[in-house]
């Protein structure tokens, strides 16, 4: 059934939209549009999505196996058999396997690290071991080392700090991190830059294991041999393929010598279990790691040097291998050269239940949900795309070559990108641009939580109340939309978003069925099924609201972009840098104070070995009245066309135009060189914080340039920023004067 479309009409009539229209459509659309989504979700069948996942993560899928390839056919076949055109999308890459990988205790006592994950009664899966790939992290380099053993706590930027007043230096040595607290890429890469020769990451169970809860098979947690692998390709750099930065890894294009390559560790680091960490731990001596560092094995967490020392020894098979994106595609009906893109990666490090196949499950049944829906006469109104990313898990690589790749015609013809990977069960979390922010916000209202039967929207409002910060307790009181997440990094949404200007979502749910098996063995069918979403109903709960955005992205008149919101979002980020200026110019007056009067000598006890911070350069103030000044220009911007948007009609020959304005008004917060230090990151609202991976930095050049000290490019980054809003203003003045 096709929605009936307003511009077929030859008269140009206001768009006369309520609060109880979705934003972009009328009555009459609005109640086309909701016949639409009740027979989409009459499509939607769990049974399907057990029957998927079990298959997919019946066997080990890490790129280049074997059930990789199988999973690949196995999805174009579905997506094939469902009417979609399907291609396969090949790019050449540079992949480390492992080829040696070994850790011993070699002082004071003698140990052997196992680096074995250990079968458990109850999971079947976890008894097929000859496929596994073993624990290590891909993209570190080789390495024979030895080195005394120095614990960094979680081997972030403080805790070096920290580690500097105990005097304490890593040169020479090699740390021992926990995971957490920052993407694990960032561990050796600080390591290294603190003159660390190697670095270990383990996983504590004050965070993944028996301190959280029940270990599996009991429970979700992470029992004492689990390791989580992951890649530590210095992503916050750029991702993808390492050789061809920028261009997609296909033949012809040019390659980078290894040697050239930036985004590799510069140290060897691996993963380990706790069980393998804890006779390690145990014998560092010297200082007594602080409270707050201490973990949860039977031990008391010192901080060395020493006396343990440890060998690694790594070995990596360096090879080119193919990998291969599945994208379906779909023709729209009317706009053919607009497109509506979806997209959850395929491969995994093991088994890979929850990450992806989770994720992956709820995009196939909406993508079967549609096909049964032009059986019965739907035709979309624009293209829609489904994409299932190879090589995810060692960087982003399917997405990012692919994306690379098609660059200019994504450019010219991507409306958004909404993209799932695994999750589980509790509280739908929803990051991405804000102009999509009002967006999903109407969706989640039409879809409930299946184990309160209240919508989503009213069930993550009452988290918030109970949970949330003050500001987001106050912003909620106030009536106002739900406020997104910003995005950093993590999986591949990323290219779209910063590299290429392109609107993005990320979806999933999470909170209520947490634990321990990310990137480990026992991510299994088993364990997803018995811990993580038994069944499958959040699966099915992801696959309507992201189907919803689909249909509704495709079918809007006008494109649902709102631009209120996004100017309250960054209006947001603003003060918080401004208050991290002056916050941080305060305290630095304050400590080199302190530090010329001696006080923190006085006050410091003479029998430890605990000195006083480093005295730092005092922050000047910033000038940011060009930027203030510039989001006053966008918010009458923003009043003026929503007037026009509102109050006036638009003839159907400029409902082309007017979309393309607003489809790519995300591309304006980019600019072609980028950020500094790395012009990858080509999107100057949000970008992976340099020293958070994952974690997100908002209005990036000019916080990171503050907390970084680099004070000389503070107020030119103010101006970049000030010119982006500046032509998002006259974006949307061209947009108004459309209607009349």
């Amino acid at each position: 059934m096709q929605i009936l479309l307003i511009f077929f009409i030859a008269i140009a009539l206001p768009i006369s939209l309520s609060a109880q229209s979705p934003l972009g459509l009328n009555h009459e659309e609005t109640h086309d549009l909701r016949t639409l989504e009740k027979e989409f979700d009459s499509h939607i069948d769990r049974q399907d999505m057990h029957v998927w996942m079990r298959e997919m993560s019946s066997r080990p899928h890490h790129i280049g196996s074997e059930w990789n390839k199988h999973n690949r056919y196995y999805i174009a076949s579905l997506l094939e058999s469902w009417g979609y055109e399907v291609s396969l999308d090949e790019f050449n890459i540079l992949f480390p396997s492992p080829n040696i990988i070994e850790l011993e205790l070699i002082s004071p006592l003698k140990y052997t690290a196992s680096l074995t994950e250990m079968p458990v009664d109850g999971d079947v899966s976890t008894f097929n071991t000859s496929e596994l790939i073993p624990p290590y992290n891909a993209f570190s380099i080789d390495g024979d080392i030895e080195g005394e053993l120095v614990f960094v706590n979680y081997g972030v930027p403080e805790d070096y700090e920290l580690l500097e007043r105990f005097g304490i230096e890593v040169k020479g040595k090699i740390v021992i991190a926990k995971y957490g607290r920052s993407w694990r890429g960032i561990k050796p890469k600080l390591a290294a830059e603190k003159g660390a020769i190697g670095a270990i990451i383990y996983s504590d169970p004050e965070d993944y294991g028996y301190t959280v809860g029940d270990v599996y098979p009991d429970g979700a947690w992470l029992n004492d041999t689990g390791v989580q692998r992951g890649s530590v390709m210095d992503m916050p750099l750029y991702p993808g393929d390492v050789l061809t930065p920028g261009v997609g890894a296909v033949k012809g294009e040019e390659r980078l010598d290894i040697d050239e390559v930036q985004t590799l560790t510069k140290i060897p680091v691996m993963p380990i279990s706790y069980s393998d960490a804890l006779p390690l731990l145990s014998s560092i001596g010297n200082e007594v790691a602080p409270n707050e560092w201490q973990g949860s094995l039977p031990i008391t967490y010192h901080l060395g040097p020493g006396p343990a020392k440890v060998r690694m020894r790594l070995e990596f098979n360096w090879d080119m291998i193919p990998i291969y994106n599945v994208i379906a595609r779909l023709e729209g009906s009317i706009y053919p050269d607009e497109w509506v893109m979806r997209g959850n990666h395929f491969d995994a490090w093991n088994f890979g239940a929850a990450d992806p196949i989770s994720g992956l499950v709820s995009m196939l049944a909406e993508a079967k949900a549609i096909s049964e829906m032009v059986k019965n006469g739907y035709s979309p109104s624009r293209t829609i795309i489904y994409g299932a990313w190879d090589a995810e898990e060692e960087g982003l690589i399917g997405s990012t070559e692919w994306v690379e790749h098609n660059a200019e015609t994504l450019k010219r013809n991507l409306v958004s990108y909404v993209n799932t990977d695994g999750g589980s069960k509790g509280f739908l979390n929803i990051g991405g641009s804000h102009t999509l922010e009002n967006f999903f916000n109407d969706i989640i209202k039409d879809v409930n939580d299946p184990s309160l039967n209240v919508s989503l929207f009213d069930r993550k409002v009452a988290d918030l109340l109970v949970n949330g910060s003050d500001e987001e307790k106050d912003h909620i009181k106030k009536g106002n939309d739900l406020r997104i997440n910003a995005l950093g990094s993590g999986s591949d949404y990323s290219p779209f978003l910063q590299h290429l200007g392109v609107a993005s979502a990320h979806l999933n749910f999470s909170g209520e069925g947490d634990g321990g098996s990310y990137h480990t063995l026992y991510d299994t069918y088993e364990h997803y099924t018995s811990w993580r979403d038994p069944d499958l109903v959040y699966r099915e709960v992801l696959a309507k609201v992201a189907g919803r955005s689909t249909l509704r992205l495709s079918e809007s008149r006008i494109l649902p972009f709102n631009f209120s919101n996004f100017l309250d979002t960054v209006n947001l980020y603003l003060r918080e840098i401004k208050l991290l200026s002056e916050s941080l110019r305060l305290e630095t007056r304050n400590v080199n104070s302190l530090l010329d009067e001696d006080i923190y000598r006085l006050a410091l006890d003479p029998a430890k070995s605990f000195s006083p911070p480093r005295k730092t350069p005092n922050v000047p103030f910033f000038n940011f009245s060009i930027l203030d000044n510039n989001l006053d220009m966008l918010s009458n911007a923003i009043s003026i066309y929503e007037k026009a948007y509102y109050e006036k009609g638009i003839r159907p020959e400029n409902i082309i135009y007017l979309n393309k304005l607003l489809y790519q008004s995300e591309r304006l917060l980019t600019r072609d060189h980028g950020l500094p230090n790395r012009p990858w990151y080509k999107h100057h609202i949000y970008a992976p914080g340099f020293y958070t991976g994952y974690g997100v930095k908002t209005i990036p050049g000019v916080r990171e340039a503050i907390e970084e000290n680099d004070f000389e490019i503070v107020d030119q980054q103010i101006i970049i920023v000030a010119d982006i809003i500046k032509d998002l203003a006259n974006n949307l003045l061209d947009a108004s004067n459309l209607f009349y």
